[in-house]
């Protein structure tokens, strides 16, 4: 198979990309290599070209690619790491690019670590898959007239965004492609601790980052009609009666080293309305049940047992929600948590009124077990605008935390029965017309410990939880497409 590829990489010294340009250079199929240097002082191995760029990620470095770009295809290694391709790995990415009538395709790959090797799935592109961080791998190919068209149209410069703004051009042509096949290794240095990789797109050093790909992200929506002007339903807070003002829901299994935290930290709430405290336990085994009943003396706390036994986290929001002595708001609490102080209830119904919202997130301070404080600290999403926040919430991975809601809307709109996004699909659904209040005094603390249901996931369980995410995302913005068609926004 004569040459039809250019392959661009980063480059830092000849030990960095030696062994992958030398793997390049024995691909067949590999017409020109060029490297993206950002020392000008660099040396150009034998038989490559150089392109000195700032950052590997920005608007001018993907310019600079398409104007250099010769071949029929692109391929684009975005790591320092050394490349090793499997057995007719560029024929088979050229292949499926062909057959597909793509643009853009990716593989699986294996990462290998000192003496370790493992696997890393990707998972499929969708319409929704937003996030700025979705896991294409280290290596891409592109069909370079589909790259060149792309990069023409690109009117904002960015720093950090260029790769990004040009792959959601690029799925507008046609979504990217996941060959679902292992075609490369990448020989990795050990990355960001898991807590620190988790919430890298909520530390205030990456802000400026933020802002880069939230612009991106919303010149998309505007372009393929999910936008959302900011204009928002107010919501009457008097369509029903309710006995209580608030409610806490606590959804429950098997946590009796918390859960008497969790709930003498609502018991001893300082509120002027009425609030109750309502458990759903879902089935306990380990003392939980008993633990609870400790409390059922006090009569604001109702300790519910379903009698059904397929529900996730989601379905016993809806059986707590759906309780005739829910109240007007109902508030979150997860029964490993702990509310900061006595004011957080008081302050999270406050924002209903002040922000005529029909849902209030509130921020959190991460902490171990023992509510000793771990990095990286606060999380109060203060990237979240109240004209914007709707729109870049389709690109971010979770709204924050404790969540509350206007109790008649969360009972038409319902809880996905699920034990995991189903906080952030409620957000999405109300957003779609109304305001979210945000509290940002820390109110909630958040404890990571080794029972916490997003510990120390494998690859499999993460790629099922992100799927299942941007499948959330993609029907959100579908439907955002429609009620714009339906009511010309």
């Amino acid at each position: 198979m004569h040459e039809q590829i250019h392959c661009f990489l980063p480059y830092v010294s000849e030990a960095q990309a030696g062994a992958t340009v030398k793997a390049l250079k024995a691909e067949n199929t590999v017409g020109k290599i060029t490297l993206l240097a950002t020392d000008t002082a660099a040396v150009t191995p034998e038989g490559c070209g150089i392109i000195y760029i700032g950052k590997l990620d920005s608007t001018a470095t993907m310019r600079a690619i398409a104007d250099a770009a010769g071949e029929e295809f692109i391929l684009l290694y975005r790591s320092r790491n050394t490349l090793t391709l499997g057995y007719f790995a560029l024929e088979r990415m050229m292949r499926i690019l062909r057959d597909s009538r793509g643009v853009m395709v990716y593989a699986d790959r294996y990462v290998k670590i000192g003496e370790s090797k493992s696997n890393v799935p990707a998972i499929d592109c969708q319409e929704g898959s937003l996030r700025d961080d979705f896991d294409f791998g280290p290596l891409v190919m592109f069909d370079t007239a589909a790259f060149k068209a792309a990069v023409a149209g690109m009117d904002k410069d960015y720093e950090a965004a260029g790769f990004y703004d040009l792959r959601l051009r690029l799925s507008r042509m046609a979504l990217p492609v996941h060959i679902s096949e292992y075609l490369y290794t990448e020989t990795a240095v050990p990355e960001a601790s898991e807590g620190e990789a988790h919430f890298a797109y909520v530390d205030p050093k990456n802000r400026n980052v933020q802002i880069e790909m939230e612009d991106a992200c919303t010149a998309h929506l505007k372009t393929v009609g999910g936008y959302l002007k900011p204009e928002f339903d107010s919501v009457d807070f008097d369509c029903e009666e309710f006995e209580y003002e608030a409610s806490v829901i606590i959804p429950v299994r098997n946590r009796v080293r918390t859960i008497r935290d969790a709930i003498r930290s609502v018991l001893g709430q300082k509120t002027d309305f009425a609030f109750n405290l309502i458990i759903v336990d879902n089935h306990s085994t380990d003392g939980t049940s008993e633990a609870i009943e400790e409390f059922t003396g006090d009569n604001r706390v109702i300790h519910i047992v379903p009698c059904r036994d397929d529900l996730g986290i989601g379905g016993c929001w809806n059986v707590g929600a759906n309780h005739p002595k829910a109240g007007k708001f109902c508030v979150q609490l997860d029964s490993d948590d702990v509310y900061a102080d006595e004011n957080t209830l008081a302050k999270m119904v406050k924002a209903f009124y002040d922000n005529d919202a029909a849902m209030v997130v509130g921020s959190y301070r991460l902490t171990d077990i023992d509510l000793n404080t771990i990095p990286p600290g606060v999380i109060d999403h203060k990237e979240w605008t109240p004209d914007n926040g709707r729109n870049n919430a389709l690109r971010i991975n979770g709204l924050g935390a404790p969540r509350a809601f206007f109790t008649p809307m969360l009972r038409r709109i319902h809880v996905p029965n699920t034990s995991y996004g189903e906080d952030y699909a409620l957000g999405l659904a109300f957003s779609r017309r109304h305001r979210i209040g945000r509290v940002y005094d820390v109110v909630y603390l958040c404890r990571r410990w080794e029972d916490n249901s997003d510990h120390a996931l494998d690859i499999a369980k993460t790629n099922a939880n992100n799927l299942y995410k941007d499948r959330i995302r993609t029907w959100e913005l579908r439907a955002r497409i429609a009620l714009n068609k339906t009511e010309k926004r």
